[in-house]
């Protein structure tokens, strides 16, 4: 899960970039869902990567920008799973 806060709360900077460039991701990081809060200060993004190193690259793109927090999360399915060994 990717937490970006928007720099000084403005949307606006990263719409307009998303709009000519896209999302910017390096081929292996896929993109799965987001969501804004209300206020559009805050976007969480859920993303697959196959390490994190690979996504300090798309994060490198953006920190302009944007303050990212990464929190490396599993389904409720997987998590447990791991839980039972």
């Amino acid at each position: 899960m990717v937490i970006e806060t928007f720099n000084d709360g403005d949307p606006a900077p990263i719409g307009e970039r998303f709009a000519r460039q896209g999302r910017m991701l390096p081929e292996t990081v896929s993109y799965e869902a987001s969501w804004v809060d209300t206020a559009g200060g805050r976007c969480f993004q859920v993303m697959q990567a196959p390490d994190r190193a690979i996504l300090d690259v798309w994060i490198a793109r953006w920190t302009d920008l944007v303050t990212f927090e990464v929190v490396p999360i599993l389904t409720s399915k997987d998590f447990w799973a791991q839980q039972s060994q």
